[in-house]
């Protein structure tokens, strides 16, 4: 892989926290759009944490052709790959979150966050891989400490047997 594609990579994968507030905390929750029947599952059922791929791979390539006009096909197909990895972290952490004990102080943060959206205020702490956009956009109430301790007993969430991904329950 060329320089300039590695670093078309690492640049989608630096930029999918920013991508992850706009999908969940703008275009699920601020603005209601075709995104928020698919967030609203999430809310209703707790273990439907994964996306599928007939939301992300529509998208995917759109995106991946919107950038190739401008980049090229191949700088963009790398930016688009370095975004998805974001998105497969994303998708790694929201599963540990909901179904795994944090392994250290940065998983339990988030694992935190994270439950304070779903018990305490749903309009607030949008990130799930990072707490920075909820910092810097006004999502991260000045109480969050108190919402914290408030969520920190909750359970950890049993996989299903019918449910994606439950295959992942050996691993860590």
């Amino acid at each position: 892989m060329s320089v300039v594609l590695a670093t078309w990579t690492l640049a989608g994968f630096l930029s999918w926290p920013a991508m992850e507030y706009l999908v969940h905390g703008i275009l699920a929750h601020r603005l209601r759009t075709f995104v928020s029947p698919l967030h609203h599952e999430h809310h209703v059922d707790e273990h439907a944490v994964f996306t599928s791929a007939r939301a992300w791979m529509p998208a995917a390539t759109l995106l991946w052709a919107m950038l190739s006009v401008a980049l090229g096909a191949a700088s963009s197909a790398a930016f688009v790959g370095g975004l998805l990895a974001g998105f497969l972290r994303y998708e790694r952490v929201h599963w540990r979150i909901h179904f795994r004990e944090p392994r250290n102080d940065r998983e339990r943060l988030l694992r935190l966050h994270h439950l304070a959206h779903h018990y305490r205020d749903a309009r607030m702490y949008h990130g799930v891989t990072t707490r920075l956009f909820d910092r810097l956009l006004g999502t991260l109430p000045a109480d969050h400490e108190a919402a914290y301790a408030s969520v920190a007993g909750r359970p950890l969430l049993v996989a299903r047997a019918s449910q994606p991904g439950v295959g992942l329950a050996g691993r860590t």
